[in-house]
């Protein structure tokens, strides 16, 4: 380990880009509070470790290999490749939750094993997102994409619709089940709405359907040119790589998307994000970018049941998650278009965002204000308005 002061961010959790996105804004948050503080980062071996090189402030990244389900295989081999002497590693917290670590044998394995190796030489542990070392909590982090991907992001999108506006990316699907995202057809009816109300509008149409071990998007190439020729105008940015994805949305005016994790990227970009909210997990990252949610009716779409059991699917072209069959996406079609408009008309400030939508939670969950989380808990300010 070279001289001074360092820290390993131990940040070894599921695959998807928003748990990277996690992980490098706690990296940007102990950099503002030290910036001679060295930083190192630890990531699943199946995340996009390339994000950490549009972070200069981090030295190194480390993969680790392991299977979060099977604790034979908990990336014993990957930690050897991870110096040892640190003077501090903040961990993943989930890594020592009870209820993450029975679902997750193989993480909680790794855990524990990195833990021998550091304390053996006499590091100080924490949790990410917390002293020690020192902290800076709500930083606004933004990841620095490389200008020749912006230009030519920009370029793709002046070349597909010269003199479109507003540029509008759309993500159809996380890299869940098919089933947690909405149909064609109610993207369709998204899609129409949006045109009406944009008719000038260029749709970027971004995803991953390429087989490589990482997580992919749940939508089908036949899929994609559906919604494609449902449009005037759009752009098929899917299957570029990682950084040209971003590089795109960071040319458009706002992404629209169920709840992902990319979309967590979109608000590292800078732009804003429409959230078709729903599924498992609500929306918990905000980094001073404005977004919207589209939160579901909970009495009539049961979602975000966390770590339990989903609720059980509706017929709506196959078995689908009642937040996001048509029916739902029906009813909210005119709360979709409205908060696009706020964000592409930039009518809608971060700080007024982050205040509605802490209310709005709030109604949803009962006023039970420990239902309702966020990174660096900058929520909380929201909640005794």
């Amino acid at each position: 380990m070279a001289q001074g002061r360092s820290l390993l961010v131990n940040f070894v959790y599921c695959p998807p880009v928003g748990h990277a996105i996690e992980a490098l804004h706690y990296c940007h948050g102990y950099h503002r509070a030290d910036p001679g503080l060295r930083i190192g980062l630890a990531l699943n071996a199946d995340s996009p470790t390339e994000l950490a090189t549009l972070c200069p402030f981090i030295a190194n990244v480390y993969p680790v290999a392991l299977d979060v389900f099977d604790p034979a295989r908990h990336g014993e081999g990957s930690l050897d490749q991870i110096p040892a002497g640190w003077d501090w590693v903040v961990d993943d917290d989930r890594g020592h939750q009870a209820p993450q670590r029975a679902l997750f044998p193989g993480l909680a394995a790794y855990y524990d094993l990195a833990a021998d190796r550091f304390a053996a030489a006499g590091t100080i542990f924490g949790m990410a997102g917390s002293a020690p070392p020192r902290y800076s909590a709500g930083e606004q982090f933004r990841l620095r994409l490389p200008g020749p991907a912006l230009a030519g992001a920009r370029r793709r999108l002046g070349d597909a619709a010269p003199g479109a506006h507003p540029r509008i990316g759309v993500l159809p699907a996380g890299s869940g089940p098919r089933g947690n995202y909405p149909s064609v057809r109610s993207w369709r009816l998204v899609l129409a709405a949006l045109s009406r109300r944009w008719p000038r509008a260029v749709f970027c149409l971004l995803g991953k359907l390429r087989q490589d071990g990482r997580t992919s998007t749940s939508f089908g190439r036949a899929e994609f040119g559906e919604l494609a020729g449902s449009v005037p105008r759009s752009l098929d940015a899917v299957d570029l790589p990682l950084t040209g994805q971003l590089a795109v949305v960071a040319a458009c005016d706002v992404l629209v998307s169920p709840h992902t994790g990319f979309g967590m990227a979109a608000l590292a970009v800078g732009t804003p994000w429409l959230s078709i909210a729903g599924n498992r997990w609500p929306e918990y990252y905000f980094n001073g970018v404005p977004f919207y949610s589209v939160l579901p009716d909970l009495a009539r779409f049961p979602a975000y049941s966390g770590l339990e059991p989903e609720p059980e699917p509706v017929d709506d072209d196959g078995p689908r998650a009642p937040s996001m069959c048509r029916e739902r996406i029906g009813a909210d079609l005119d709360e979709i278009t409205e908060g696009a408009a706020r964000l592409i008309e930039r009518r809608w400030p971060a700080e007024e965002a982050l205040a509605d939508h802490v209310a709005r939670m709030l109604a949803l969950r009962g006023g039970r204000a420990d239902r309702i989380w966020s990174v660096d808990a900058v929520h909380s300010k929201y909640l005794n308005p």
